[in-house]
């Protein structure tokens, strides 16, 4: 292993700081820092991952999510120190890794089906 994917490593495992496993179609509660001015808080986005990307310590999420009858889209660095933690929510049953046709839907038809095993195997 040559020295940059050292680094990596080390630093994904101080990082990695309660990240749940989840995958694309997933609800998840993103905590954020916001900074404003002087001050830090914490402000949570809760959508759906539409997609996932697995690239080491550049490794980043999108979420979705409709506020106020308009979809609105976040991408996420996975080892940010900005994201504060990341809630799983429920999982959803899709079979794509990419479920970027959400973007096309509305309504009832923009749902994700539950997926109980999931939930079981984690109790």
């Amino acid at each position: 292993m040559d020295i940059i994917q050292t680094l990596e490593k080390e630093q994904m495992e101080k990082l990695a700081k309660n990240i749940p496993s989840f995958k694309a179609g997933d609800t998840l509660k993103v905590h954020c820092k916001i900074k404003e001015g002087e001050r830090e808080r914490i402000q949570i986005f809760e959508g759906v991952c539409i997609a996932r990307n697995n690239d080491g310590l550049n490794s980043n999420f999108t979420v979705r999510k409709i506020s106020f009858g308009e979809g609105v889209e976040r991408v996420f660095p996975l080892y940010s120190p900005n994201v504060a933690k990341i809630e799983l929510v429920r999982s959803g049953k899709i079979h794509r890794s990419k479920i970027y046709y959400l973007r096309n839907l509305f309504g009832k038809k923009a749902r994700i089906a539950e997926d109980t095993k999931a939930t079981k195997e984690e109790a």
